[in-house]
C-alpha cells in the first residue's frame, strides 16, 4: 500500500476530473485535502462529497494564475493542518487549436494556466514543503500533471504540447534544483493518455473539428485506436499513479516522469 497516512496536501483544478479523484483516493489514505478550483460551487460540492464527517477535505479558491490565490490556499492549509507535504499541480487546459489559428491572447491564456500555474504554485509551497520535509523519512513530494502531449508532438495543439513539455523539463529541473540547495523535495510528473473527463471530450471536439467533420463519435474511435490497450483512461488510473508518486513508497523517485497512456507513447 502506498504509504500517505497522515500527510497534508494541496490539489489544484480539484473541483472535477483527475483533480477531484485524487483527492478522493488521498482522503480514503488518510490524507487530509486541500481542494483548490476557480469553479466554487463545484469545489465545495466535491469537498461535501469525499471529506466526510471529520472535514478530511476543505475547499479553498484558486486561480491557479494568481499568486496571492496560491498564497491564500497554501496558507489555509497550513494554518488548518499545520504544513504541507504534498503538492499536485493538477489545474490545467486544453486550447484545441492550431499554430495558425491561435491569437496571442489564446497563447496567454494557455501558458497562463499551464505554466505560470505550475511556476507559482511550485514556487509558493516551496517553504511549507521544505520544512515538513526535514523530518518525514522520504521527504515531501510535487507531483506535476503533465501529460503525453509533452513527450510526443501533438497534430491538433502544438501549444499545448509546448506547455506540457515545459511542465515536462521544469519538473527535471526543479528537481535538480532542490536536490542540490539540500531540500527533501521531491518533483516527479506523470503523463496521461486520452483522459474520459471533460477536458478529453475537448480534445474529441477539437479532432472532429480539425478533420472537418462534427461526428465526435468518429473522433473519439480514432482516439481510441491510438490505444494499443483497448480502452481509453479513466480518472482513476491517473489518480492511483499520482497517489504512488506523491507517497513514500515513491521515496527514491526525483525528476522522474510516469507515463500512464496504455502504450499510447510505445509505438
Amino acid at each position: 500500500m502506498n504509504r500517505l497516512d497522515g500527510k497534508i496536501a494541496l490539489i489544484s483544478g480539484a473541483a472535477r476530473g483527475i483533480g477531484a479523484e485524487t483527492a478522493r483516493l488521498m482522503v480514503e489514505a488518510g490524507v487530509r485535502v486541500m481542494i483548490g478550483d476557480i469553479l466554487d460551487e463545484r469545489g465545495r460540492e466535491t469537498t461535501r462529497a469525499i471529506g466526510g464527517s471529520d472535514a478530511a477535505a476543505i475547499f479553498h479558491h484558486l486561480d491557479v494564475t494568481s499568486e496571492k490565490d496560491w498564497s491564500g490556499a497554501i496558507g489555509a492549509a497550513v494554518a488548518r493542518w499545520g504544513g504541507l507535504d504534498i503538492l499536485v499541480n493538477n489545474a490545467g487546459m486544453f486550447l484545441g487549436k492550431g499554430i495558425e489559428e491561435a491569437s496571442l491572447d489564446d497563447w496567454h491564456r494557455l501558458s497562463a494556466v499551464n505554466l505560470t500555474g505550475v511556476f507559482l504554485g511550485t514556487k509558493l509551497a516551496v517553504p511549507s514543503l521544505r520544512e515538513r520535509g526535514r523530518t518525514s523519512p522520504q521527504g515531501s513530494t510535487i507531483v506535476n500533471l503533465a501529460s503525453v502531449a509533452g513527450l510526443v508532438g501533438s497534430q491538433l495543439d502544438p501549444l499545448y504540447s509546448m506547455t506540457k513539455g515545459g511542465v515536462t523539463l521544469f519538473t527535471k529541473s526543479a528537481a535538480l534544483e532542490f536536490a542540490r540547495k539540500g531540500y527533501r523535495i521531491r518533483v516527479n510528473s506523470i503523463h496521461p493518455g486520452v483522459i474520459q473527463t471533460d477536458m478529453g471530450e475537448q480534445t474529441f471536439v477539437s479532432r472532429a473539428r480539425n478533420i472537418g467533420t462534427n461526428d465526435v463519435d468518429a473522433a473519439r474511435q480514432i482516439a481510441l485506436s491510438t490505444h494499443p490497450i483497448g480502452r481509453l483512461g479513466t480518472p482513476t488510473d491517473i489518480a492511483k499513479g499520482i497517489l504512488f508518486l506523491a507517497s513514500d513508497d515513491a521515496g527514491f523517485m526525483t525528476g522522474a516522469g510516469l507515463v500512464v497512456d496504455g502504450g499510447l507513447t510505445a509505438q
